[in-house]
């Protein structure tokens, strides 16, 4: 974002100029990474356990990495325990976060659909319904007919190169405006008094006797208690600074937007077999995504003829698509882990923890991953919802291997 369009977005939004801080000296918590779920952290450090003498440090501006660069899809109808119990304690806290941060974050419980195409498709659909009744989870199985129902502009043909055999579908889930989001956060955790400090990027952690005591920064020294790692899709270049490695590999994950339609697409596609997705947004963009890129890289770009098959088949299932004008494209940074779960605690340095490997499901986690990792930071031991995806499960082999048991994994 460019320092005119910079201007123009803090006189919309004034809370912007209420983040910039100089670092202090030392903190009792810093937490690296401005996006969501830092800012997340701040908040519910704040919040639920008033620890406030907090830094969070951002090496763009707050909110300009994959928070900027999602799609903003928000569910809970996960196959495995773990992973259900931590992504409905996240939708529970979406249901209520405006009203915990008494800002408009246009959450839009509009549902979404999960395509089956193949009879394999069909009974891994069933399969997840049932795994989310045991969970509590609000989950149903669709026929095609009644998959239509719910999005009319849907191509149910049985000529379709991807026919449609059926459909989960979570009523509960849906999307919410993603900067909304991250401004809401920032100003609670500064009206709490933690201090958001951009331009900052962290170039070594210090470590002493086995022991966090602080972060090198662009800066200068910051010394810290306690430090939490942060930072989608460079996480494991953060470890390596602190000397150990983690188990992730970094992937593009790209997504583009529509120019404005009137109001076409009344809830969320996702498809599986074709690694896409689809959805419109609050203003009537279509916003369409596609699967990680295979290759690894850090960089905001991907390739193009991955987008292209995956688009090509999202035109197959909304025919109506094909005469929307592309407005802009672009790629994240997500880290994925083995089993395709998220890393959250202890690292093998004391008081260093880490909040990573998310994959494409990070956004929709966001109040769930500040909550767990603030309790993690707080009391140093791990919460009961992010027990099961420690760093320990990749040497006892207690893998929570959700790659792929819950359709498209945005």
């Amino acid at each position: 974002m460019s320092a005119d369009a910079r201007a123009a977005d803090a006189v919309e939004h004034p809370e912007w100029l209420w983040h910039a801080a100089e670092p202090k000296k030392s903190y009792d918590v810093v937490i690296v990474g401005g996006g969501g779920h830092g800012l997340a952290t701040a908040h519910y450090l704040a919040r639920n356990h008033g620890i406030t003498r907090v830094a969070v440090l951002e090496k763009g501006w707050l909110a300009g990495g994959n928070m900027a660069r999602n799609t903003a899809i928000i569910r809970s109808n996960y196959l495995l325990d773990a992973s259900a119990a931590l992504y409905e304690h996240a939708l529970k806290l979406w249901e209520g976060l405006a009203e915990d941060l008494d800002y408009p974050l246009l959450f839009s419980q509009r549902g979404v659909l999960n395509l089956a195409h193949s009879p394999q498709d069909v009974r891994d659909g069933v399969r997840r319904v049932e795994a989310n009744a045991l969970n509590g989870v609000d989950a149903e199985w669709l026929d095609a007919e009644q998959a239509r129902e719910v999005c009319p502009i849907l191509n149910i043909s049985p000529e379709a190169r991807y026919p449609v055999l059926g459909a989960t579908y979570q009523p509960r889930a849906g999307i919410a405006k993603h900067d909304h989001v991250a401004w809401g956060l920032a100003r609670s955790a500064a009206a709490a008094g933690v201090d958001l400090v951009e331009n900052c990027e962290v170039t070594g952690i210090d470590v002493r006797a086995g022991r966090v005591t602080g972060v090198r920064t662009t800066r200068g020294v910051i010394a810290a208690d306690r430090v939490a790692l942060c930072a989608a899709g460079h996480s494991s270049r953060l470890a390596a600074l602190a000397g150990f490695p983690l188990p992730l590999q970094s992937h593009p994950l790209q997504a583009l937007v529509t120019e404005l339609l009137e109001p076409v697409h009344p809830t969320v596609v996702m498809s599986n077999a074709v690694h896409a997705y689809v959805s419109q947004a609050h203003k009537g963009e279509l916003v369409l995504g596609a699967g990680i890129d295979a290759y690894n890289a850090y960089t905001q770009r991907g390739a193009f003829h991955i987008v292209e098959r995956q688009m090509a088949a999202l035109l197959e299932l909304f025919p109506l698509f094909a005469r929307a004008h592309v407005l802009r494209a672009w790629a994240g940074v997500v880290d994925v882990s083995p089993d395709a779960s998220p890393v959250i605690g202890h690292t093998p340095v004391e008081h260093l923890y880490v909040n990573c490997g998310w994959g494409t499901g990070g956004f929709k986690a966001t109040p769930a991953a500040g909550w767990v990792l603030a309790h993690t930071l707080a009391h140093d031991t791990a919460h009961p919802l992010g027990a099961p995806f420690g760093l320990e499960r990749f040497t006892t082999g207690a893998l929570v291997d959700e790659h792929g048991a819950a359709a498209v994994a945005h």
